[in-house]
């Protein structure tokens, strides 16, 4: 039996702030021949627009499709609205007068249209170069070598007023070569490399954040913590910001951090303090960051798959889940490698070996949410049949768990 696998990612700004995502669609049966799967255009978009709608998903924000030949002369592509899609074309589709004259028609109607993660080389600007008024964006594989003329090139492709997204940037050598290059817009897990950050200041702020975590994981007292989170009111304004925010549904508004505690319980407000941390890095001056979306992506799915893989988990296991989702990014924001990092916070033996060694349940969870990043399906399906589950079950739980942030997504 057939069934989807769909994945978002985020696409950045050269402050790191979200432009855009990719939505990216796999099947079960191509598996992970990337050369023989084609994204099932058609899938991904009705998935936005019908299961889960284009607010939760898109967040306010447009998605790249990519899409091949046959969608793209389909005439089912001007039934779908122009204002939350880019269509990528996959970069092997041959530029023959059928599709200038349908890229000409969707540029006539409003359609925004990229070329999808290209090697700029010669035989690539001259495949495109009768085109390219009728794109809005080139995506640079940054996977791949580059030729010495990649410049000339790229100039050429901006006086056509062509924004750059550079893809495949998964270190910072490589977002850094990107910004020389003259990218605009960039793909991949370099914001997640502490090097991005180790020369931020390292703030009071987040000292105090830890120091509230390892007192809630410590099981101190309801009065002592209560003082603690009054010593540090810009955090305490914040709780009660986010308790109040109607993400919670409490019949009299909150407004003591003692009840707070009592209320959430101390394993909600720990897993609420560390996602402080990741909404104050790699943010822009609206606060929004990717890297927390990430972060907060990445815990839900260990809770959802743990529900899978284990229905009769505890809060505890559960919550246990949780934090290794949370703590697994928190080497990014302090620049220190994770192993220091987890030494000092009172964290489990088993969170600590999932995180730092894959090892357990908790561990082998970890494992298949990075290959779900990593759109590894090979490695989601094996995962599926190592613990005997339902074909559509980690298809589920991601599909929740990007239904939850785009619900829940802001802290």
């Amino acid at each position: 039996m057939e069934h989807i696998y769909l994945a978002r990612q985020v696409i950045l700004r050269d402050d790191l702030s979200l432009f855009a995502y990719e939505v990216l669609y796999r099947d079960s049966q191509k598996g992970n021949k990337v050369e023989n799967d084609r994204y099932a255009s058609s899938a991904v978009i009705s998935s936005v627009l019908n299961r889960f709608g284009t607010k939760e998903v898109l967040l306010g924000k447009r998605a790249f499709i990519k899409v091949d030949e046959k969608f793209l002369l389909s005439d089912l592509i001007f039934s779908i609205p122009n204002e939350f899609f880019i269509f990528s074309l996959f970069d092997d589709i041959e530029v023959d007068e059928k599709i200038v004259q349908r890229l000409e028609q969707l540029h006539r109607q409003g359609y925004l249209l990229g070329i999808s993660d290209a090697a700029l080389n010669l035989h690539t600007f001259t495949k495109y170069s009768n085109v390219l008024d009728y794109f809005s964006y080139f995506k640079l594989d940054f996977s791949q070598k580059f030729e010495d003329e990649v410049e000339t090139m790229l100039e050429t492709l901006k006086e056509s007023r062509i924004k750059i997204v550079g893809s495949k940037i998964d270190t910072h050598e490589k977002f850094e070569l990107a910004q020389e290059l003259g990218c605009d817009y960039f793909q991949g897990y370099f914001f997640a490399e502490p090097k991005i950050l180790e020369n931020k200041k390292f703030e009071a702020y987040r000292v105090n954040v830890l120091h509230l975590y390892n007192l809630l994981m410590q099981e101190t007292n309801i009065d002592e913590l209560t003082s603690e989170f009054e010593k540090n009111p810009e955090i305490s304004i914040q709780l009660l910001q986010f308790i109040n925010s109607g993400a919670f549904f409490f019949r009299k508004k909150i407004a003591s951090i003692h009840h707070v505690i009592t209320l959430l319980g101390r394993m909600k407000l720990a897993q609420w303090l560390m996602l402080m941390i990741y909404s104050k890095s790699v943010s822009n001056d609206s606060g929004h960051s990717p890297l927390m979306e990430m972060v907060q992506t990445r815990a839900v799915m260990m809770e959802n798959i743990l529900k899978v893989v284990k229905p009769d988990s505890g809060s505890n296991m559960l919550g246990e889940a949780y934090f290794v989702g949370v703590l697994s990014l928190m080497d990014v924001v302090f620049g220190i490698s994770l192993r220091e990092l987890l030494d000092g916070l009172f964290v489990s033996d088993e969170v600590k070996d999932a995180i730092l060694e894959g090892k357990g349940l908790l561990g082998n969870i970890f494992e298949v949410v990075k290959n779900v990043e990593a759109f590894d399906i090979g490695k989601i399906m094996a995962f599926e049949e190592k613990y005997s589950l339902e074909q559509e079950s980690i298809k589920k739980a991601i599909a929740q768990s990007i239904d939850f942030e785009g619900k829940f997504g802001r802290v």
